[in-house]
């Protein structure tokens, strides 16, 4: 019994004093990222020097200039290209629509056509006919909405404490809206944008066709614009004109850009990571995902200035192509398992530059039991989200090839992300320093506590 004893004693000392090593290297890489960190000059050349970044433009193939070489500046063990095929689809001109009154007054509104859309060949007029929501849309009669142009005006669940949640609760208006009004003969869609602020930035982001369903023009409008029309609509039946001069053109060759520190251990086991190197066409795309792409190269960084050496390889991803179609993605996952890779887990940065509260993980209940562990390390660093929950969109695909893989998302603070997402207001200036350098620490904590412990 006293040999039990002992054996429990010096297992718990053993455990104690690994857990105090880490932690002292855990403190390093935040100071580190903290006083001499790279991520905000960094963040600032990708939106500042190169710009908006959306799949097939010009700017995106510079985006991946930019990345290989500020990645091989950082003297990894290696920085190569993925290729990838992409969908190409392009804005056109600046989009127009107003309506006009009773009385003749003429009212301008605030919109952005939806990603994929397709023109509206020409300046349209059309009666306007409103909707509460999507449900309210698939319930109407055919006859009340054809030749009309469609309004759904729903509006993000303010009580939502998690905003993502109450995003993901109206993205299927977006998403889905021009293939129901389609449906009932309208003759195009607007939508109230997926946004909680009250203000004038209409939010862009992607839709979908269906091959059988014809396809009509879609477009977004500021929140401020939609509750204009929803209070217009009231009092009297309403016009809009509305152009659009988006087109898609054909698909296009891109890449994935790629760095790695090689496993001392393991070394074909491989920890991915990353962000989205792509964005939408307005604003700089700081916080989606610029700054997913820093939060990932400067975590990469922070370990091998601390000359950590990996037990796995560690590959950093600037994913091309999640927002409108995740080619990057998809094509990374098959080229990992036709390698015959073994890819033990993943952890993607998409939900913007904001105060790091945690990791959620899209996994098994050990998995799922490892990240809630690491609570007492991280919980200094007002880490305290570790949870159940969702990986991200670019590394979601492995899990088809590697169903065991644990997907792993960096959860920072939700309140401010759809002031900004997905609108012109995505800029550099309104990524805060400390919150920014803060994940990027974070992220390189939580990658050397996965390369420890999986």
């Amino acid at each position: 019994m006293k040999y039990i004893s002992l054996f429990i004693l010096l297992t718990a000392l053993v455990t104690a004093q690994a857990q105090n090593a880490d932690s002292v290297f855990i403190k390093s890489l935040y100071n580190k990222a903290l006083t001499e960190g790279k991520a905000y000059e960094d963040l600032r050349s990708l939106c500042k020097d190169v710009g908006a970044r959306l799949s097939g433009s010009a700017e995106a193939d510079m985006a991946i200039k930019w990345g290989m070489n500020k990645l091989m500046s950082y003297n990894f063990d290696t920085v190569y290209l993925q290729e990838i095929e992409i969908p190409h689809w392009e804005r056109g001109s600046k989009e127009a629509a107003w309506i006009e009154t009773s009385k003749g007054e003429i009212i301008k509104l605030d919109i952005l056509a939806l990603g994929g859309s397709v023109p509206t060949e020409g300046l349209i007029t059309k009666d306007l006919v409103y909707f509460k929501d999507l449900n309210a849309l698939k319930a109407a009669k055919k006859k009340d909405i054809e030749g009309k142009v469609v309004f759904i005006n729903q509006a993000m669940d303010a009580t939502q404490i998690t905003t993502f949640k109450a995003y993901g609760m109206c993205w299927p208006m977006r998403g889905l809206g021009a293939v129901e009004a389609s449906k009932k003969g309208a003759t195009a869609v607007v939508i109230r944008s997926l946004g909680l602020p009250q203000d004038d930035h209409p939010h862009t982001g992607s839709m979908v066709y269906k091959d059988d369903v014809e396809k009509i023009p879609a477009a977004a409008l500021s929140t401020n614009s939609a509750n204009l029309l929803a209070e217009r609509l009231q009092e009297e039946t309403l016009q809009i004109s509305l152009q659009l001069n988006c087109r898609t053109l054909p698909n296009r060759k891109s890449f994935n850009v790629i760095a790695e520190m090689w496993g001392n251990e393991n070394k074909d086991e491989i920890i991915t990571f990353g962000g989205h190197l792509d964005s939408w066409d307005v604003g700089e795309g700081a916080h989606d995902d610029g700054a997913g792409i820093v939060h990932a190269m400067e975590a990469l960084r922070l370990l091998k200035e601390a000359n950590y050496q990996p037990k796995h390889t560690l590959r950093c991803v600037f994913f091309m192509n999640e927002e409108n179609g995740n080619m990057g993605g998809k094509t990374y996952a098959n080229w990992t398992f036709e390698r015959g890779e073994k890819q033990i887990a993943a952890i993607e940065s998409d939900r913007g530059g904001f105060a790091p509260r945690g990791f959620s993980c899209d996994g098994s209940a050990d998995h799922i039991s490892w990240l809630k562990s690491l609570a007492p390390v991280l919980k200094p660093y007002e880490l305290h989200k570790f949870e159940k929950g969702y990986g991200g969109v670019d590394i979601n695909p492995l899990k088809e090839n590697y169903p065991d893989i644990a997907l792993f998302g960096f959860v920072p603070d939700s309140q401010r992300y759809f002031d900004f997402h997905h609108t012109a207001d995505d800029v550099f200036e309104n990524v805060h320093k400390r919150e920014l350098e803060l994940g990027c620490a974070s992220m390189a904590a939580f990658l050397f506590l996965i390369d420890q412990g999986f």
